[in-house]
């Protein structure tokens, strides 16, 4: 009986812990042709970014994960790229797309995912 009300106990506890927790997801996408985008052009660095408002603010500044998951680059020269997440905020973050030298990325995509 005394291990049945621990293990209950734990559960309970388990559960509030983890709908306390907030945490928010979606996609990103670029591609050729949307205003700005130009790391299919010339050469060099170049970059792009993407503004993300997350549905329902955070409490506190969330941790931001992103993913590539599609990529279209030249076939004639090297994939170079690089994705990150720039001025978190509880409202929400920026995705900067980068690419340099002689690359040409003519479209990506992927996924965000936000926690506390």
């Amino acid at each position: 009986m005394k291990n049945l009300l621990s293990l209950t106990a734990l559960l309970i506890l388990f559960l509030i812990i983890n709908t306390s927790a907030q945490v928010q997801s979606g996609t990103w996408s670029v591609k050729e042709g949307q205003a700005g985008y130009n790391l299919h052009t010339n050469q060099g660095e170049r970059a792009t970014t993407i503004s993300v408002r997350f549905p329902t603010p955070f409490e506190n500044k969330p941790k931001v994960a992103l993913s590539v998951t599609q990529i279209d680059a030249d076939k004639n020269a090297n994939q170079r790229y690089n994705v990150e997440a720039i001025s978190i905020s509880r409202d929400g973050f920026t995705i900067k797309i980068r690419t340099w030298a002689d690359s040409k990325v003519f479209s990506i995509s992927g996924y965000w995912i936000a926690h506390e």
